[in-house]
Order: C-alpha cells, then sequence, then structure tokens
C-alpha cells in the first residue's frame, strides 16, 4: 500500500498519509522517496494553488514505527553511520518534501500527531485540529532528539519557551492547548475538519497562483534571511508580479466593484 495518496479538487491537491493500521508511522524504507514524488508532482502542476495533508483513519500520524525501533530494523537498523544515512535520506526527505512545497499548505490534524508527526505537521503552513487531536513530541521518552529537524522549526513555530517545554517534558497536549500555544491555528468539531481546512484552501486558491507561490516564498526566506536580503528578494519578486495579466486583472476588478478570476499568466 502507498504511503501517500493524491488527490485534487479543483485547484486543491489533498495529501493523505495512508496507513491507519499503524497510526500513520512514518519512516519505513522508501517514505521519503514517495512523499518527495508526490510533493515535486505538487510543485511541478502550476494547477495547483493550495494543499491540504491529513491522515487516515484516527490518527494524522504516531511518528516514528517504535515497532521498528525495538526491533531495530527498517530505517532503525544497521551501525550508527547507516542509521544516520537513513534518516538524512529517508525520514528527512519527508520533513524536506512537506517544507519545500511551493504553495501554501494545510495540516487539517485528525488525531494524534506525536513526535516525526507532529513535526511533520509544523512542515505545513497553517495547522488546523480536530477537537479530538493531540499533540506532542515525545522523543526523549523513547531516549532519542528530535532527529527530523523539529529542534529548528518547533522554536519558531511557538517561541523558544513553549518549544522546550514540549520537548523537555515529552508532554502530549490537547488540541485548545496547541491552539492557545500557536501550534495550531485554529480547532474544529472533528466531523467538521475536513470541510474547514477544505474551505480555507478554496479560499487561498483564489489568489493569484504566481503571486502565491513567490509569497510563501518570501515568507519562509523571511525567517532567516536578513532584512536587507529580505528587501531586494521582495522588489525583484514584484517586479515579476506587476508585469502579470493576474495583476492587471486584480486591479481591474478592485475598480469594477467585483471579484477577480486569476487566470496564472
Amino acid at each position: 500500500m502507498s504511503l501517500i495518496t493524491t488527490e485534487k479538487r479543483g485547484h486543491v491537491a489533498i495529501l493523505t498519509i495512508n496507513r491507519p493500521e499503524s497510526m500513520n508511522a512514518l519512516g519505513a524504507p522508501g517514505d521519503g522517496d514517495q512523499v518527495a514524488a508526490a510533493c515535486a508532482a505538487i510543485n511541478a502542476d502550476q494547477d495547483v494553488r493550495c494543499v491540504v495533508l491529513t491522515g487516515a483513519g484516527r490518527a494524522f500520524s504516531a511518528g516514528g514505527d517504535v515497532k521498528a525501533m525495538k526491533a531495530r530494523e527498517g530505517a532503525f537498523g544497521g551501525g550508527g553511520v547507516g542509521i544516520r544515512e537513513n534518516y538524512r535520506n529517508n525520514i528527512h526527505r519527508i520533513v524536506r518534501s512537506i517544507y519545500g512545497l511551493e504553495v501554501p499548505s494545510i495540516a487539517a490534524v485528525n488525531g494524534a500527531a506525536i513526535g516525526l508527526g507532529c513535526d511533520v505537521a509544523c512542515m505545513t503552513d497553517i495547522r488546523i485540529a480536530a477537537d479530538t487531536a493531540k499533540l506532542g513530541v515525545t522523543f526523549l521518552k523513547l531516549g532519542l532528539v528530535p532527529g527530523d529537524g523539529g529542534a529548528w522549526l518547533l522554536p519558531r513555530t511557538i517561541g523558544m519557551s513553549r518549544a522546550a517545554e514540549l520537548l523537555f517534558t515529552g508532554d502530549v497536549i490537547d488540541a485548545k492547548t496547541a491552539c492557545d500555544w500557536g501550534l495550531v491555528s485554529r480547532v474544529v468539531p472533528a466531523d467538521e475538519l475536513m470541510g474547514a481546512a477544505m474551505a480555507t484552501a478554496e479560499k487561498i486558491a483564489q489568489q493569484p497562483p504566481h503571486a502565491l507561490r513567490l509569497t510563501k516564498s518570501l515568507l519562509k526566506q523571511g525567517q532567516t534571511t536578513s532584512y536587507d536580503a529580505l528587501m531586494e528578494m521582495s522588489a525583484a519578486a514584484q517586479a515579476i508580479c506587476h508585469l502579470t495579466e493576474d495583476h492587471m486583472e486584480g486591479v481591474e476588478a478592485l475598480l469594477e466593484k467585483r471579484p477577480a478570476d486569476f487566470k496564472g499568466r
């Protein structure tokens, strides 16, 4: 069974982690390749303007496969160098690919998002949680560190103090607490989750696609680059947008007091 399934609804692509029998555990050999291929296809499809990422069954993702860890097999088998390479070439490909999506992404957190699963959710731009969701980064409880880049991203998502509390205690928090802390932006009833995520995705998908991708790029670059460098990037991106048909459509729609119809040109 494929780890990841892709469905396209209009300009929105839905990616589903499809391993419900193991609560969508991640890290099996080939997982990184599958996620990378799905994300590369989305980046190459100029008709896609937003992505919704969710999990099949009752979990978003319970994280790394603990049974495989116990058996020291798959991504967690072999010597130290081999395990490091498994992380770099497999697990890291999962999070890098989600983070590298060029269009806005929304995690519809439908259940447990633990460890690697929580960090995968954090690689998206927007997180909406079901009221039944639980989130945590429980690496230390397994005698591990956040080996998937979570120590870089989590403080940027919820601040250093909250990130340290979650990582150092290994606590699992409920959806309301996650919202209070800024780990998710909204909590909705479980049966309304995909509707809420799709409504947000479709609103995003109404925006001009080239400017949308450039705006996401600027947001990401702004997290790590200098102010002056970002200002230069912004000027260059804006120059590109000014020359598009979508810019003229936006101006005309505003002046004519009607909704804009952006074509990606």
